[in-house]
């Protein structure tokens, strides 16, 4: 039998002290970690990027230090990293599109768009009642409209989606989701 002295065996035996770990804060748990949209047919996905963030500003051709794209004339800064509690303007997370991985920036527009011959109009009061309101009326396309939440916030308007789909006659609605312009080839 084998004697040892409790000390030297507690020493030996005791596991190493660990480093604290700390977790990222998640600026934006209220969003969706997945967005999917569409038919099975034209299914679209987007997926939370983290790492990067995007500030909306209230007026376009603000200049973006630091950005590493600009969307609508400049309303818009994609950047690298976590925000800034001091930030001026609203802060939203980046998706990239699958599969191809285009960053993606929602805007807190919604886009619906009805059954032929069933005009937005008639439908206003169960869009209010799924917490949106009518943000831009299609002339060219009665059935047809943008939407916003009603507390303007832009999660608000990703996790209403659902309740907008329960809508009878509903055909189509989608986020609207801006991306840097692709080249288009051949023109």
């Amino acid at each position: 039998m084998f004697y040892f002295p409790t000390g030297y065996f507690l020493q030996v035996y005791s596991l190493p002290l660990i480093a604290e770990v700390r977790f990222q804060k998640d600026y934006f748990s209220e969003y969706p970690e997945q967005i999917c949209v569409g038919s099975d047919r034209t299914a679209v996905s987007y997926t939370r990027k983290p790492g990067y963030y995007a500030i909306h500003y209230n007026q376009p051709k603000t200049v973006a230090l630091g950005g590493i794209l600009q969307l609508n004339d400049g309303a818009i800064a994609v950047f690298p990293g976590e925000p800034n509690q001091s930030e001026q303007g609203t802060l939203s997370p980046i998706y990239t599109l699958q599969p191809n991985g285009s960053l993606a920036v929602p805007t807190g527009l919604v886009f619906i768009r009805f059954a032929e011959g069933v005009d937005v109009e008639s439908q206003r009061e169960v869009i209010n009642q799924a917490g949106y309101e009518v943000a831009q009326s299609l002339d060219y396309a009665p059935h047809a409209a943008w939407l916003r939440a009603q507390s303007g916030n832009i999660a608000d308007a990703i996790a209403g989606i659902p309740q907008l789909e329960t809508i009878p006659k509903v055909e189509n609605i989608e986020p609207q989701m801006l991306m840097e312009k692709g080249l288009k080839l051949g023109h």
